[in-house]
């Protein structure tokens, strides 16, 4: 049996700081294959290469993955400012219509700290630019040195919604995730439930509501140690179970429709 496709979105990117690149994580690809048991496809995010129903016809369901170019504030209806950072316009272009499209299909998704961000301003939500610079609020980044171990550590607790989505995913109300972002949700959009918040008041967990398909998402990188993380492990796994049950569901419909002509 041929395993279901799951498109990784691609970042834009300079390898050796000169030749231009679409890049994806080796640590995403890793946890697709080997727990979620599925086949990664990298996917060149650009409007000029791929179309939203070009990308829904191939694959089975996406991770929308972290990434250093942030969502441009026009996405959301605000100017642009030096705190915005670094954008990817062609992503933009990309992802926000493909996660719209998701979730009216019911196509799985997991959305991953910058692909969590994109799913809640493709719902009409906002963000900030800037999470550390909020009364009251922690340094979310990750830290500027260390080992990528250092990097990758697990930072702060998440607390879980009681009886939620996530609480009953992970089996308690409250994990210790790691943090490697700058910004964060503003406005949440419409359907976008919250359902778990860093001890800073930031939120770190989301599901779209009614979404007929898998829609969870998280602000940290589960990826990271996706093979042996307590917390990583439950959640590809369900990912992955969400894509192999819509694989199958669009195999059989095909296997119909071909016996009815």
């Amino acid at each position: 049996m041929s395993r279901p496709i799951v498109g990784v979105i691609g970042n834009s990117d300079l390898l050796n700081g000169q030749y231009p690149a679409y890049t994806g994580g080796k640590m995403n690809a890793e946890a697709l294959a080997d727990v979620s048991e599925c086949m990664p496809l990298l996917i060149p995010a650009h409007p000029s290469l791929v179309s939203v129903e070009e990308l829904m016809a191939v694959c089975d369901g996406f991770l929308f993955t972290g990434g250093r170019p942030n969502v441009h504030p026009e996405e959301y209806g605000e100017p642009e400012t030096d705190a915005h950072g670094a954008f990817d316009r062609g992503r933009d272009a990309v992802t926000l219509p493909l996660i719209r499209a998701c979730v009216a299909a019911g196509l799985p998704f997991l959305g991953i700290c910058r692909g969590f961000q994109e799913v809640n301003v493709a719902m009409g939500g906002t963000l900030y630019p800037e999470i550390r610079e909020l009364p009251g609020r922690m340094n979310h980044r990750m830290p500027p040195d260390g080992t990528i171990e250092e990097k990758f550590a697990l930072r702060h607790p998440v607390r879980l919604s009681e009886g939620g989505v996530f609480h009953r995913l992970f089996g308690t109300d409250e994990v210790m995730t790691n943090t490697l972002h700058g910004q964060g949700i503003k406005t949440p959009g419409a359907r976008i439930v919250i359902e778990g918040y860093a001890p800073d008041g930031t939120p770190e967990a989301i599901y779209v509501k009614d979404a007929p398909g898998f829609t969870l998402s998280v602000q940290w990188h589960p990826e990271w140690n996706a093979c042996q993380d307590p917390v990583s492990r439950p959640l590809f796994t369900a990912f992955g179970d969400a894509v192999h049950a819509y694989a199958a569901a669009r195999t059989g419909a095909a296997m119909s429709m071909s016996k009815a002509v």
